[in-house]
């Protein structure tokens, strides 16, 4: 399986059809997923594996007992760490990507604690409507990292995957 430079990683998350869907999502765009522990459920709970569906054994995942084993492993590889959060200091359109960056998402019900923000080198938020608090965890994921996988030419080609084009309409 062909892998980008990208990573996305998932701040001790505590839904797990949210967590199964950018797992999904990171599988079909080729992206490796960190789950920094703790989770708030169980890898065999049935929503996770219902969201993920077959998915879940083609994604490449690395699990981090916490956050400071997490920030270990990003420094020895020297990774940018990008939050996304509905307060980030830059617009996503005005951020620019780098290959290697890995972008964290925090837990649906609180966030990211003040350490991984003091860590970050960098925070995005997608532009709202003004009264709307924020986008679902796993679809700001999903604009996050198409934005960042265009940017850095990191999308497959057709002819880079295992599968047919679809026919012309």
């Amino acid at each position: 399986m062909t892998t980008t430079s990208l990573r996305l990683a998932l701040f001790q998350p505590d839904i797990p059809q949210n967590a199964g869907t950018m797992i999904r999502m990171a599988a079909c765009l080729g992206i490796t997923v960190d789950i920094v522990e703790p989770a708030a459920f169980d890898v065999s709970d049935r929503h996770f594996r219902r969201s993920g569906m077959d998915y879940l054994e083609r994604a490449a995942v690395a699990r981090h007992d916490s956050f400071r084993a997490f920030e270990d492993w990003r420094q020895a590889e020297g990774r940018r760490l990008v939050l996304a959060e509905t307060d980030g200091a830059t617009a996503l359109p005005d951020f620019a990507f780098q290959p290697g960056d890995i972008v964290m998402v925090g837990r649906e019900s609180a966030g990211v604690t003040s350490d991984v923000r003091a860590a970050a080198e960098a925070s995005l938020h997608i532009p709202m409507q003004p009264g709307l608090r924020s986008i679902n965890v796993a679809l700001a994921a999903a604009m996050v990292m198409g934005e960042a996988l265009r940017q850095t030419s990191g999308f497959f080609r057709r002819d880079e995957t295992d599968h047919e084009p679809a026919p012309p309409r």
